[in-house]
């Protein structure tokens, strides 16, 4: 990814120099050589990347900062400051900057920043794009089970405290990412960034980078630096979903970063510093994970300044039926399909079905009738009461432990599919990782 490039410098010298290897490296550069010339190029030239020097002809380019970035909102811009001058590359962060380049620039420095800006960006455009198809999914609707309006007030009022952690526990597909998404726009609001982090994904060997970001040269494959999803939720939102599946090392500075607010990259000598709500949730009983060594205590504690239990939606039957015509809109809107409803009989069936996957579960049955069923009223007739779908050969013939039950369902939907696991773990709305664990493998 190249970016179109606008290099602010009055030193004609360097300018050419920076011009012939930026281009080398396929990204279009425009040249100003003031301030003024710099305000022109920045209307109508797509500008993504600006190289911005201190010391101009007409102003200080710092003091010119606030304004570049009201002209050019999403570019990422690169301050020049004198050598050795911290205090300025400081206040380059503080106004907008996303990095600085120290005098005299070598042309490999240059390089690199231009290659992390377009790393940044192309991150940038992929989170933009996942919060807009997210974005109806994560909506919440209003519950009418004193349950849930419980959790939501709660909530609301947690949200005015802009840096208290969150611990969200429940089942699986209860909702945990929409009541996070909540928590966010009450807080930070909905232009702040909101980082949802699937830990469960995150692999062992470079989860630490994942989140806390790398310095060039860390680790064998550490080609430039890297900015880690911690950083990129700074005057945001952090979501760790499933974080009791973070390992040890990790967990240890994750502790460190909500005591304090700052963190090292890896291989970094410097330490940074980040504001950002941190929202933990996960479907594991983390306090039995602490007895086992499995999950730190102190972290238990850290996280849980506020520790929320959302209720399973078989608790909450009464928001069945309001919860089944918002996600169907939703579903309409997505299949680009006429307007769907439920049938009275339909609702019924809903009302009395158990939700072993929860409202995850009651999206993916709603998704597969709009589907399937004719409509414009959808009945379900193929859902049955139970608990599993009608025709299924799954029964349950004594009282057993939950966990137990769920473990029988995976292997059932398994053994349907072929033993196919990715299949299963998607038609049950699970991530791989929980689908295993489902199945008690590793």
């Amino acid at each position: 990814m190249s970016l179109a490039t606008l290099v602010v410098d009055d030193d004609r010298a360097f300018t050419a120099v920076a011009v012939a290897a930026l281009q080398r490296e396929g990204f279009p550069v425009t040249v100003a050589h003031s301030l003024h010339e710099a305000r022109g190029a920045a209307l109508g030239q797509g500008i993504e990347l600006v190289v911005l020097d201190r010391r101009l002809p007409d102003g200080d380019g710092l003091a010119f900062l606030p304004e570049l970035k009201r002209l050019l909102p999403r570019a990422v811009v690169v301050m020049v400051t004198a050598h050795g001058d911290i205090a300025s590359a400081v206040d380059a962060i503080r106004l907008g900057a996303a990095d600085y380049l120290a005098k005299p620039i070598e042309l490999s420095d240059l390089i690199g920043k231009a290659r992390r800006a377009a790393d940044e960006l192309r991150l940038r455009a992929r989170l933009s794009h996942a919060e807009d198809e997210l974005s109806g999914r994560r909506r919440l609707i209003r519950p009418t089970s004193q349950k849930m309006q419980a959790v939501i007030s709660m909530l609301e009022r947690v949200a005015q405290s802009p840096k208290s952690a969150v611990l969200l526990l429940g089942e699986t597909g209860v909702g945990k990412e929409v009541l996070a998404w909540h928590v966010h726009l009450q807080g930070a609001g909905d232009q702040a960034p909101f980082i949802h982090v699937n830990c469960a994904a995150l692999p062992d060997s470079t989860a630490e980078s994942e989140l806390f970001g790398h310095e060039r040269g860390a680790f064998t494959d550490a080609k430039t630096a890297k900015r880690g999803l911690v950083e990129l939720a700074d005057n945001g939102t952090l979501f760790l979903d499933e974080v009791g599946e973070l390992t040890a090392p990790v967990q240890a500075k994750l502790l460190t970063f909500l005591d304090s607010g700052r963190f090292r990259k890896l291989g970094g000598q410097s330490e940074l510093s980040v504001s950002a709500r941190v929202i933990a949730a996960t479907n594991r009983n983390l306090q039995a994970d602490i007895e086992q060594g499995r999950f730190r205590e102190d972290l238990w504690f850290r996280l849980g300044v506020f520790k929320i239990d959302v209720p399973p939606l078989r608790e909450r039957a009464e928001d069945i039926a309001q919860l089944a015509s918002g996600m169907l809109e939703t579903i309409r809107a997505d299949l680009k399909t006429p307007a769907l409803t439920l049938s009275p009989r339909a609702i019924e069936r809903l009302v009395r079905y158990r939700f072993p996957g929860n409202v995850r579960e009651l999206r993916n049955i709603l998704e597969r009738a709009a589907v399937l069923e004719a409509g414009p009223q959808l009945d379900l007739d193929w859902l049955a009461t139970s608990g599993v779908p009608s025709g299924s050969q799954f029964t349950v013939a004594d009282l057993v432990p939950l966990d137990e039950l769920e473990g029988r369902y995976a292997r059932h939907v398994l053994e349907r599919l072929g033993g196919k696991r990715m299949e299963a773990a998607k038609a049950l709305g699970v991530s791989h990782p929980t689908f295993l664990k489902l199945l008690k493998e590793s």
